[in-house]
């Protein structure tokens, strides 16, 4: 039995040994290829780079496209170069940066492709292109960079640029290679994995001098290069390009979303800058000039900078305290300003008392402060500590389920989430002290630790035109031809408030409107506009200007939000450029273009 183990196993390895010799006879004699290869000839794979997706707005207008270019590649293995100096000269570069560029190549890899000198303009390409017959090792790569039809969107679009080393050891798929362009911001990070499309590879037979002698095997192992799927945003482009100009020399953003779908209609941080500089041979100074501008325009204001609401959250503390039952719409308070300061103009003297539609019209700060007071102080407990604990944590809880606190999920990287207190946030910042709510007054009329980032006010105004849900605020609408919605996107997210305390609460940013502090500057003609102001206080800095609104009151096709940093009262800058993008976006026309002087001017004194 053993022996007969034996013969098998001497077998096995008679077996592969013939195999062995077979293959290697076939290599050494057979394969035409190899002997090529032997005869001083060298098979090289070059990689053919697919176009990149189209990235277009709503209405099918071409928002981004592609625009050829070419790479010097070098492979350092191969490179035999007589007369350095000379080279340098005809590729216009130093010799010690020609020393530090092959020690990267080296780095990198010896017998792998890397860049050598990246996008090349079409003159430096005639001057060196008939020339590179003699350096070995060097080689053109045709690919395509990115063109931006308009200035605009530079945040939301972001920008394509080198792979970096942290983001070639974090792709395990292996795709990237050194030298590839990859979204890094916006939609073009996002949506890379559609966008990128399919590398090509092509087998070509060199001789040692990098001449081309055809094809290996006539193209046997060659592939196609696959073109990237082009995406449909949800960007109204004439809209954006509008907005963009009404904040021209501002800072702050804008976000404009349709309520019946979470489609981002606009969205603008200002300030910004031309896309287009993010792209070329000027990409490297261009970058370090706009991240080291103080204004910073790469700063994507709309999802990352978390702002104080101001009082446009006393619709939220509204519905909250309705759904809560402390309040109905009849509850009536004074304008009491020893509890907390208000604007008391001639509509709302000292000591005026007001249902709650009134209140909001007004922005009465006093009636909302008793409004939180018996949100958070519900009696439950003796403690004013612990009830304040309780209050306060059913509180949040309610105004997380309006989107805010955490982030929305828009697609988009980099979004925040912003900050609602709760009850441990106090603990925390009492430092084992206790607290109740006379210590955290503030946070009823949008002040205090509150903080939302603009596409949440944005969403949220969404949810009062959709009277109690949301969608997922999304910039993407499409991919590729289907033009099908993009499912992860048509779940609603319900507040949990009745709806019928949403039709309390528009009746309320109406009346803001038409006869309240919003009035003027945001009332349209023929449509119905809701919305409520903001002044959010910023000292020693003039205030933050904020306003919100939706339009029209039935069936609205529109929720904005719009945040001016240090321009005063929200009726002003804010409700003024509302008001102009609401009606450029149903009318698709403007009758008060004599507001544009007076934003563009940009004193709102």
């Amino acid at each position: 039995m053993n022996r007969s183990r034996g013969y098998i196993i001497q077998g096995i390895f008679v077996l592969v040994g013939v195999l062995f010799a077979l293959r290697l006879f076939s290599l050494q004699v057979l394969d035409e290829s190899y002997k090529a290869a032997a005869d001083n000839n060298i098979i090289q794979e070059e990689i053919e780079y697919p176009f990149r997706g189209l990235i277009y707005d709503r209405n099918g207008k071409l928002l981004v496209a592609n625009k050829p270019m070419f790479d010097l590649m070098v492979v350092p293995s191969q490179v035999f170069i007589k007369d350095t100096l000379k080279f340098c000269d005809l590729i216009g570069i130093e010799r010690n940066e020609f020393n530090e560029k092959i020690k990267k190549a080296r780095k990198y890899s010896l017998v792998k492709a890397s860049p050598f000198l990246k996008q090349l303009s079409l003159e430096d390409l005639a001057k060196i292109e008939d020339y590179l017959d003699e350096y070995p090792g060097f080689i053109l790569q045709p690919r395509t960079t990115r063109s931006y039809t308009y200035p605009i969107m530079a945040n939301a679009l972001g920008y394509i640029s080198e792979i970096s080393p942290q983001e070639l050891d974090k792709d395990t798929a292996n795709y990237y290679h050194s030298g590839d362009y990859i979204g890094k911001s916006g939609i073009e990070s996002e949506y890379e994995i559609y966008l990128r499309g399919q590398r090509g590879k092509k087998f070509k037979i060199r001789n040692v001098r990098g001449v081309e002698k055809g094809e290996f095997k006539d193209g046997e192992f060659d592939t196609l290069a696959v073109p990237g799927l082009s995406v449909t945003s949800t960007i109204d482009r004439e809209l954006q390009q509008y907005a963009e100009k009404l904040m021209n020399g501002k800072s702050g953003s804008i976000v404009a979303i349709e309520p019946s779908t979470g489609e981002i209609l606009t969205i603008v941080s200002s300030p910004s800058y031309d896309p287009n500089l993010l792209t070329g041979q000027k990409f490297s100074a261009n970058f370090r000039s706009i991240s080291q501008d103080t204004l910073k325009p790469l700063f994507n204001r709309p999802l990352m900078a978390a702002y104080r609401p101001g009082s446009i959250f006393k619709i939220v503390q509204s519905l909250v305290a309705l759904q809560e039952g402390v309040i109905t719409p009849d509850t009536k308070f004074k304008c009491n300003t020893n509890l907390i300061g208000c604007h008391n103009g001639a509509s709302h003297p000292f000591g005026t008392s007001e249902k709650l539609v009134g209140a909001i019209k007004n922005s009465c700060n006093p009636y909302f402060y008793q409004v939180m007071r018996r949100m958070v102080v519900q009696d439950v407990d003796e403690s004013p500590y612990l009830d304040a604990k309780i209050g306060l944590d059913k509180w949040n809880g309610y105004v997380q389920k309006f989107g805010f606190g955490s982030p929305l999920g828009i697609d988009l990287p980099g979004e925040k989430g912003g900050m609602i207190p709760d009850a441990a946030y106090y603990d925390r910042a009492y430092q084992g002290r206790e607290w109740k709510f006379s210590n955290i007054y503030s946070i009823a009329i949008g002040e205090g630790e509150n903080l939302v980032v603009p596409i949440q006010m944005a969403n949220f105004v969404a949810t009062v035109a959709n009277r109690g849900y949301y969608y997922t605020p999304h910039l993407i609408k499409s991919i590729g031809d289907s033009g099908k919605p993009l499912p992860q996107y048509s779940e609603k997210h319900h507040t949990g408030v009745d709806s019928a305390y949403f039709e309390i609460a528009v009746e309320a940013m109406s009346q803001v409107v038409k006869s309240g502090t919003g009035q003027y500057r945001a009332k349209l003609q023929d449509i119905e506009v809701c919305g409520k102001t903001g002044t959010v206080q910023n000292d020693p800095n003039p205030d933050h200007s904020v306003f919100i609104a939706f339009a029209p009151r039935n069936n609205p096709k529109i929720a904005v939000s719009v945040y001016v940093e240090n321009a005063g009262q929200g009726a002003r800058a804010a409700a003024a450029i509302s008001g102009l993008l609401i009606e450029k976006y149903i009318k698709r026309d403007s009758a008060r273009l004599y507001f544009e002087p007076y934003v563009l001017k940009g004193d709102f004194e």
